[in-house]
């Protein structure tokens, strides 16, 4: 069955990104949370570009092949500046949850949804038999909320950000997880949780 999960890098103090994130300016002061993707000589078999210590491709690799369709919020939307009309995944199809209209630049290949549950409806039919990746602290808070979310997976950067957006918002109590896998590699901590229900 598919599972939905969140799969985000987060700075100890719990932020994702750093302060005054924008369009054209990404995650703002936060650009150090995605370091580790870059400064290792491991290639990942899902996005190429990316060079990682062979301890975090081996360990991220297997989540980003299980992803058949995203959920992006629409701030990440925003900032990233609609992934110039595609998704966040190298072969993902993109659904944005959004009260606001899609934006003149949005392409056929990304659906916006007004509710967490017809967001994930779309992702899953898209996503065939594989997994849904949430993207983004508000998707991640709703769809915890209503009960959606199977598994968490942080990447724990050794930063403390002070400030920015932070990965869980206002949740609606106690949602109590499992570790599954915590894993130290060079500039990350990799925290893989299934939530019970």
């Amino acid at each position: 069955m598919t599972k939905l999960l969140c799969d985000m890098a987060v700075s100890v103090d719990g932020f994702i990104t750093g302060d005054g994130p924008a369009p054209g300016r990404g995650l703002g002061d936060g650009a150090v949370l995605h370091d580790w993707y870059w400064n290792g000589e491991a290639r990942s078999r899902v996005v190429p570009e990316f060079r990682l210590s062979e301890t975090t491709r081996d360990f991220i690799d297997p989540f980003a092949e299980r992803v058949g369709a995203v959920v992006a919020g629409r701030n990440s939307y925003d900032d990233a500046r609609g992934w110039g009309g595609g998704s966040p995944h190298p072969t993902a199809p993109l659904v944005v949850l959004s009260h606001r209209p899609a934006p003149a630049g949005a392409t056929p290949a990304q659906r916006f949804a007004t509710s967490i549950e017809d967001a994930v409806a779309a992702a899953r039919e898209a996503a065939g038999d594989r997994d849904v990746g949430l993207m983004g602290g508000g998707v991640l808070t709703t769809a915890l909320a209503a009960g959606l979310v199977d598994e968490i997976v942080v990447h724990q950067v050794p930063v403390l950000l002070g400030a920015g957006r932070r990965l869980f918002q206002e949740l609606p109590g106690h949602i109590r997880l499992t570790l599954v896998q915590a894993l130290p590699a060079p500039g990350v901590t990799h925290l893989h949780y299934r939530v019970e229900r």
